[in-house]
């Protein structure tokens, strides 16, 4: 067979890995066009919540795609957009009045960043700097590097990144640090913080507690500081509750979401802020407006798909499905804890991690490399990120799956550790 012209993310193809061809998804399971299967353990990079092929989705985009395909969304809308707008209202605190549509997670959080700068460059303010948290990732854009933790991810590309002011992240014993350094860097009329909820998912699903975001938006309150959050990965029941601000009492300035916004069925993403925001663009001047779209900007088959995910949400058992799936992960987490290589579990909801002690290396641990070849070779689809191994299956996923995952992960384990 000629060798595929495909260059693939995240993926480095001298290594000349096994890249599996995939046929059809079902709940929690892939399916390979030679007969394979794998579990999928990590919701194919944390966006397939109920499941692969939900019907009820597939429904939605099948009669969606026979009506209306696209529309330029600039001055232009349809009724897929209006009625999701409307849905997500419904469900998120009642000062984001505002649903803005974008494609990705990362551009949900450039268009998030440029709303803060435009409020207050709209207000003749001069606060351009934006805060951010150390180990953080916000996507693989300019904007959403620039805020997210420089190293490896984005070296190369350091020329074209702005400056941020980074604080630590708050560790057990040192959270004190953490809201200190934010006091300090909101004292210097910065523009915006932002921060991924209770789990910052790419640096390796480090995990800080309620108590902590509380704190930090309100030091961003008194300081007048718009307060982002970014819930691409932790939205959607990810933390245990429909948004990780839930359980912290938080309501941001400015929310971002994706990744289960669609049941992870099509690429959608959605940028929501508090009426003030919006209105700071609002004017009988063409220069104020929010410069910011692409193409596809509120696609009507992807806003089909996001209508259905948030009908399931409404009329299905989720939060029951996601209460047992976290259940089982506490249970499987302790189980493997006591494991001579597993070091640092943790759990947040449906999210379940841990560090492996053996070898140091970061992002480019051969463990990850290896415990991903393992498992691609034994059913299950698993990612570790760097020498952190963690499980973050659809809700649909089943205690036999779950078992079978964990089964894989540790006999990966015991076969490196020889």
């Amino acid at each position: 067979m000629t060798p595929s012209p495909v260059w693939h993310p995240f993926t480095q193809h001298g290594l000349g890995e096994d890249i599996p061809l995939i046929a059809r998804g079902q709940g929690a399971v892939l399916h390979g066009a030679d007969g394979r299967q794998w579990i999928d353990a990590i919701s194919s990079w944390w966006v397939t919540t109920h499941g692969h092929a939900h019907p009820r989705i597939m429904a939605a985009i099948r009669e969606q795609s026979e009506k209306l395909d696209q529309i330029i969304f600039a001055g232009w809308t349809h009724e897929p957009a209006e009625t999701l707008a409307r849905g997500l209202i419904a469900i998120t605190p009642e000062p984001l009045t505002r649903v803005f549509f974008s494609d990705s997670g990362s551009t949900a959080v450039e268009v998030a960043l440029k709303m803060a700068l435009g409020y207050w460059h709209n207000r003749k303010a001069d606060r351009q700097k934006i805060i951010v948290m150390e180990h953080s990732y916000h996507g693989d854009t300019i904007g959403a590097m620039s805020v997210g933790a420089r190293g490896v991810f984005n070296k190369p590309y350091a020329p074209l990144l702005f400056d941020v002011t980074s604080i630590p992240f708050p560790a057990t014993g040192a959270e004190q640090a953490t809201l200190d350094a934010l006091e300090v860097a909101c004292r210097d009329q910065a523009a915006a913080f932002i921060v991924e909820p209770l789990v910052l998912g790419a640096g390796g699903m480090l995990m800080y507690s309620a108590k902590v975001l509380a704190e930090m938006a309100a030091i961003c309150a008194r300081h007048g500081v718009l307060f982002i959050a970014d819930e691409v990965m932790t939205g959607w029941g990810r933390t245990g509750t429909m948004l990780a601000c839930e359980q912290a009492g938080v309501i941001p300035d400015i929310l971002c979401l994706s990744k289960g916004l669609t049941g992870g069925s099509v690429p959608l993403a959605v940028t929501l802020a508090r009426e003030e925001i919006f209105m700071a663009h609002w004017s009988e001047d063409r220069a104020d407006c929010f410069f910011h779209s692409s193409s596809y900007t509120a696609n009507p088959i992807a806003c089909a798909a996001a209508k259905a995910n948030l009908q399931i949400w409404a009329d299905e058992p989720v939060q029951h499905r996601i209460d047992t799936l976290a259940a089982l992960q506490s249970a499987e987490l302790q189980a493997i804890a006591r494991h001579p290589l597993v070091a640092s579990t943790r759990q947040c909801g449906t999210i379940a991690a841990f560090d492996l002690v053996a070898e140091a290396g970061g992002y480019l641990s051969n463990w990850a490399v290896h415990l991903a070849g393992f498992g691609k070779a034994n059913g299950v689809l698993i990612r570790p990120l760097g020498n952190t191994v963690y499980v973050m299956p659809p809700y649909c996923t089943t205690p036999e799956q779950l078992r079978a995952v964990y089964a894989v992960v540790r006999e990966g384990m015991e076969i490196a550790g020889r």
